[in-house]
C-alpha cells in the first residue's frame, strides 16, 4: 500500500485486515508529520482516530498519502536526546530502570525520574501499584503498558502533552479509558493494555511536575 510504512507488501489486497502493529506505524507517521507542520493539531486528531478505527488497508492508506513515508526525508546526524517542548524526552538504546511491577499482596511504585521500557508490565493480586509517567524518559516513540490487576488497584499517571491509547478492559472491575486522547504535536504515545477484574486500572492525565532532560 502506497506510504505505509515498513516497506509493506504492494501485493496484499487492499482489503487484507490491517493489525495494530500496522495501525501504530501509520500513527507514527502522522504524529511526525504533525511535529514537522505538515499537518494541523485538528487534522492530526481527525486522522489518529480514522487510523484506530480502520479495519484494512484500504482505510489507511489514504490517511498518510499526502505525506513522505518513513526513510523519505533526508538523513542526517541523530540529535541528542533532549526535552521537548512539552518536556518529553526519547532516549533510543538506553537501559530501563525498571521493565515491571509486580505487586502481590503488596505494592510497588515506579514513579520520579526514571526510564521506561518499550513494553512495562504491571501486575496486582491483592495489592496495589502505582506508576507515574510525568517525570519520565522514553525508550520508544510508543511505549506499551500491560496492565492486570485481580482483586487490586493499579494507578497510572500519563503527562497531560503525550498521546494516550487506553485498551484494557473490565471483569466485575473498572478500567478507566477516559485519559485516552492526543497531546501535542510530535509527542510519544502510551498505550495502556490489560484487564482488571474484582479491582480497578485507573489512569490520569496530570501536568507535568518538571522538564526531565539531564
Amino acid at each position: 500500500m502506497t506510504n505505509l510504512p515498513e516497506k509493506p507488501d504492494l501485493a496484499r489486497p487492499p482489503e487484507m485486515r490491517a493489525s495494530d502493529a500496522d495501525r501504530d506505524r501509520v500513527a507514527s507517521i502522522l504524529r511526525d508529520a504533525a511535529g514537522e507542520g505538515r499537518l494541523t493539531l485538528d487534522e492530526v486528531d481527525e486522522r489518529l482516530d480514522a487510523v484506530y478505527k480502520a479495519k484494512t488497508y484500504a482505510e489507511l492508506e489514504p490517511l498518510t498519502r499526502d505525506l513522505p513515508a518513513a526513510g523519505d526525508a533526508p538523513s542526517g546526524p541523530a540529535p541528542a536526546a533532549r526535552a521537548g517542548a512539552g518536556g518529553f524526552v526519547v532516549v533510543p538504546g538506553e537501559t530501563p530502570t525498571w521493565t515491571n511491577g509486580i505487586a502481590i499482596m503488596s505494592g510497588f511504585d515506579r514513579k520520579g525520574v526514571w526510564t521506561v521500557p518499550e513494553t512495562f508490565t504491571a501486575f496486582a493480586f491483592w495489592g496495589g501499584g502505582d506508576i507515574d509517567l510525568r517525570e519520565a524518559r522514553f525508550t520508544s516513540r510508543t511505549t506499551r503498558i500491560n496492565a492486570v490487576a485481580i482483586m487490586g488497584g493499579i494507578d497510572i499517571i500519563v503527562p497531560d502533552d503525550v498521546n494516550v491509547r487506553v485498551t484494557g478492559i473490565g471483569i466485575m472491575g473498572g478500567f478507566d479509558h477516559r485519559a485516552t486522547g492526543p497531546g501535542i504535536p510530535g509527542a510519544p504515545e502510551i498505550v495502556i493494555s490489560g484487564l482488571a477484574f474484582w479491582g480497578g486500572v485507573d489512569v490520569k492525565r496530570r501536568p507535568r511536575r518538571r522538564a526531565v532532560e539531564r
